[in-house]
């Protein structure tokens, strides 16, 4: 499919796709023989008639270019003076130029939907002197960015991946047990596992268990994995996942925003010296006290979810001051790994209908309140999404209403922000959701539909939570108790539905590894089941362990870093686990385990 467009309006969209070119000064037609360490250099790119699809990301200096096109003739074929220029970013250019070796190049301005040939890994921009190109991987292995502290590598840096990760390829080493865990998990000679450089083991002996492990170097490479996908969006870590002082400064340190759902987590992340500006307050039902802290602390955003809240928190706006919002919109998107947690469809507790008209209302109520200042739209789709699919759906609907919201006030908005919900690997040969296709896709429709209807680009914003914290933790149970009921072998460790209800709730089966030494038994299909007075307190069904497990065994489970520690509960008074962090060899203690004299402290006397 083919859009016919004027010169003039290819210009708008190519600036539109790359938005740090708009009012640059393009540099002379003759070719810069080397970009400048302190700005991007810019070339013309004149329209002609041959016909590419192309797609330009922002490309400031020390961010990824990404480009894709295709054409009916060589580029060298429609150079020529005389035309209105297009102004995008030298790097591109100059992949696009030099397997031709043309030093210009010419840019139909009939775009198209789809590229045909992606730019491969080599297209990307040259780094200046002393850095590395932005998104490749430093010595250590990690995505580097010379804005960000650097961390040495361990002595075995090699770095396994699922396609997903920060890092590309697969691993050789046979000591790696697998996707699902983190990139530092390898098999000890004695058979049992460690992560971080640190024998599991060792931590449940050291900790107790149970207990949850959080890789600090895979949160790190995670975060950055996003970073380097979206370097021009808001990439915001969402704190329901998991919370701790720790990864706070870790998100912080990383360059992501942080987006929170209670006057508690805000206080958290307050005391951990995070940025509020860069902080999103969400919630369906949010109370008056956490309203008033997020307007305390300085948020930067509030998303608001019902039309009540609006009058409230503008009540709440000191005079003279302005306090900038969203609109959580529900796009009617059917997404999601469970019902309760499909949070874009009609008939559920969150956002604002688009169908309905509810969202526009709330739209034209917050355009008439002076003290507070809408910055952009809001949805989130649901949880455990592995398909960029419903994305590229929600950005369908949204920008056609955006494009009403125009044409209705008058106005437009900087900011469209799609939520999270992005799903992990849980057992071996699951999808994982892969940043790298999210930006290119959604950008590239973004980009489209924007120049369909004729409207600037807002600026992304993506919130993953579970995809950064949940495969790099891991917890740790000992066995307690191995017996045979009905023919089915259970065995019982030391946890269960208090410290992880997701099987309880969702369904979710997990992986179940002996940690703590090797096995020549065969393996048998076991279910493994925790401590708690329920029936359905069951960690995993029928998951392969060794014949010859038995009570004092260490159980590993992975991918536990997200929706655990921050779903705990206290059931038959049973405290909630520590948390530990390992990296480079050595493990701290980041939540220490809550105790009998805990739970009891908030007992009055009679």
């Amino acid at each position: 499919m083919h859009l016919s467009r004027t010169p003039a309006e290819a210009a708008a969209v190519a600036a539109a796709m790359c938005p740090d070119t708009a009012g640059s000064r393009p540099a002379d037609d003759g070719e810069p023989s080397h970009p400048s360490p302190e700005r991007p250099l810019y070339v013309p790119v004149r329209p002609c008639s041959v016909g590419f699809a192309l797609r330009v990301f922002r490309t400031p200096l020390g961010a990824r270019t990404a480009v894709a096109f295709t054409s009916r003739r060589r580029l060298s074929d429609c150079l020529g003076p005389g035309v209105p220029s297009v102004r995008l970013a030298l790097p591109a250019v100059r992949a696009l130029a030099a397997p031709l070796g043309v030093g210009q190049v010419s840019v139909d301005p009939q775009l198209t939907a789809r590229p045909v040939l992606p730019v491969t890994e080599e297209s990307t921009p040259v780094p200046a002197p002393g850095r590395a190109a932005p998104g490749h991987l430093s010595d250590s292995g990690r995505p580097s960015d010379p804005g960000r502290p650097s961390y040495p590598a361990r002595a075995d840096s090699s770095r396994p991946s699922d396609p997903a990760r920060a890092d590309s390829g697969r691993p050789s080493d046979p000591a790696w047990p697998g996707p699902v865990w983190p990139a530092s998990a390898r098999v000890l000679p004695s058979g049992g596992l460690a992560v971080g450089g640190v024998p599991l083991a060792e931590l449940a002996d050291r900790f107790g268990t149970p207990s949850y492990v959080v890789d600090e170097d895979e949160v790190r490479a995670r975060a950055r994995a996003w970073r380097a996908a979206l370097p021009d969006a808001d990439v915001a870590y969402a704190g329901k996942a998991f919370l701790t002082r720790a990864m706070v400064r870790w998100v912080e340190e990383e360059g992501l925003h942080l987006d929170v759902c209670s006057a508690g987590e805000l206080e958290l992340a307050a005391h951990a010296g995070f940025p509020g500006e860069r902080v999103i307050l969400h919630g369906n039902a949010k109370s008056p006290d956490d309203l008033r802290t997020a307007l305390r602390l300085g948020v930067g955003r509030v998303v608001l979810d019902n039309t009540g809240e609006i009058a409230r928190l503008a009540a709440l706006v000191p005079p003279g001051a302005r306090q900038k919002v969203l609109v959580r919109v529900v796009p009617g998107i059917e997404a999601g790994a469970h019902a309760a947690v499909r949070t874009g469809v009609e008939g559920q507790k969150f956002g604002l209908s688009l169908d309905g008209g509810e969202a526009a209302d709330a739209v034209a109520r917050v355009l008439g309140q002076p003290r507070l200042e809408l910055v952009g739209l809001h949805c989130h789709l649901g949880s455990q999404i592995t398909s960029v699919d419903p994305y590229l759906a929600a950005v369908r609907k949204l920008v056609p209403f955006l494009s009403g919201l125009r044409d209705v006030h008058g106005v437009t908005f900087p900011e469209l922000d799609l939520g999270g919900g992005f799903g992990i690997a849980y057992r071996d040969g699951e999808p994982s959701f892969d940043p790298a296709e999210y930006a290119t896709r959604v950008r590239a429709e973004l980009a489209l539909r924007c120049a369909h209807a004729d409207l600037p680009v807002p600026r992304p914003a993506v919130e993953p939570g579970r995809w950064i914290a949940g495969p790099a933790g891991v917890a740790l149970y000992r066995v307690l108790a191995v017996k045979v009921s009905g023919g089915r072998t259970f065995v019982a460790v030391d946890g269960g539905m208090s410290d992880n209800p997701r099987p309880a709730l969702y369904g979710v089966r997990y992986t179940v590894r002996l940690a703590g030494r090797a096995s020549a038994a065969p393996a048998r299909p076991v279910t493994v089941v925790g401590r708690h007075c329920e029936a359905g307190d069951v960690l995993a069904e029928d998951v392969p362990l060794p014949g010859d497990i038995r009570p004092g065994d260490v159980l590993a489970v992975p991918a536990s870093g997200a929706y655990h520690l921050s779903m705990a509960s206290a059931y038959n008074l049973v405290g909630r686990p520590p948390v530990a962090a390992v990296a480079g060899g050595r493990a701290r203690l980041l939540v220490r385990r809550e105790t009998p004299a805990d739970l009891w402290s908030r007992e009055l006397p009679d």
